[in-house]
C-alpha cells in the first residue's frame, strides 16, 4: 500500500541570495548526439542521445528531451533519462562557490516560471564548493529557483523506505569549530645562560 503525503514547503533559511539571475536573459542552448527533429508548426524540438540544456549557468543533461516553445515565447523543456543515467540539472547561485544540483528520472524545465520539477527518485542538493550544505530525496520535488523554495511530495517512486521524504540540513560551522591542532611536542630542558647561582654566605 503506497503511503499518500501532503506537499511539503520548505524555503532554504540563511540563503538571502537567490539562483544565479543572469541566467534568465541569456539563450538557451541544446546539443545532442543523435537524430532530432525541429517542428516549426508547432514550435517544438526534440533530441536524442546524450542532451545537454545550457542557459547561462544552467546545465541540464538528459537522454532524450521535448521542448516546446509557448505562445508568448517561453519554453517548456521535458526531460528523460534511462535506468542507468537519471536527468541530472545543475545551477549556480548568486553566492560564489554555491549551487543547486538534482537528479531524478524524468525532469520539466519552465522559463517563464523558473520552476525545476524532478521526478521519479528525485534528488536536489545545495552544494558550498565540493560539499553538500543541504540535500532533498522524495518521489517528486519541484524547484523555483526565482524564490529558492521546494515544493517536496513523498510516494511509492521515493528512493527512501515507505516513499518518505527525507531532508538532511548539513549544520554551519561556527566561529572556533576549527580542528584542534595537535600539542606541541614537549621541548627539553636546557641550561640557562643569564640565570646565575647566588652566592653562599662566608
Amino acid at each position: 500500500m503506497t503511503s499518500r503525503l501532503l506537499p511539503l514547503l520548505i524555503a532554504l533559511v540563511a540563503l538571502p541570495s537567490l539562483a544565479e539571475k543572469a541566467d534568465r536573459t541569456k539563450p538557451l542552448v541544446l546539443t545532442a548526439d543523435k537524430q532530432g527533429q525541429i517542428d516549426s508548426v508547432n514550435q517544438r524540438t526534440e533530441l536524442l542521445g546524450n542532451v545537454v540544456i545550457t542557459q547561462g549557468t544552467l546545465v541540464l543533461r538528459a537522454e532524450k528531451v521535448d521542448v516546446r516553445e509557448t505562445r508568448d515565447g517561453y519554453h517548456q523543456a521535458y526531460a528523460n533519462g534511462t535506468a542507468g543515467q537519471p536527468v541530472s540539472f545543475r545551477q549556480a547561485r548568486d553566492i560564489p562557490g554555491e549551487a543547486i544540483e538534482g537528479t531524478a528520472d524524468q525532469l520539466e524545465y519552465d522559463t517563464k516560471s523558473e520552476t525545476v520539477r524532478f521526478l521519479g527518485n528525485a534528488k536536489v542538493r545545495r552544494t558550498r564548493g565540493a560539499t553538500v550544505a543541504e540535500e532533498v530525496t522524495g518521489a517528486v520535488i519541484v524547484y523555483n529557483s526565482r524564490t529558492e523554495v521546494f515544493t517536496l511530495e513523498g510516494g511509492s517512486a521515493s528512493p527512501n523506505p515507505n516513499g518518505r521524504t527525507r531532508i538532511v540540513l548539513m549544520p554551519k560551522a561556527q566561529p572556533g569549530d576549527e580542528p584542534a591542532s595537535a600539542p606541541a611536542a614537549a621541548m627539553p630542558l636546557q641550561p640557562s645562560t643569564t640565570l646565575t647561582l647566588p652566592r653562599k654566605p662566608s
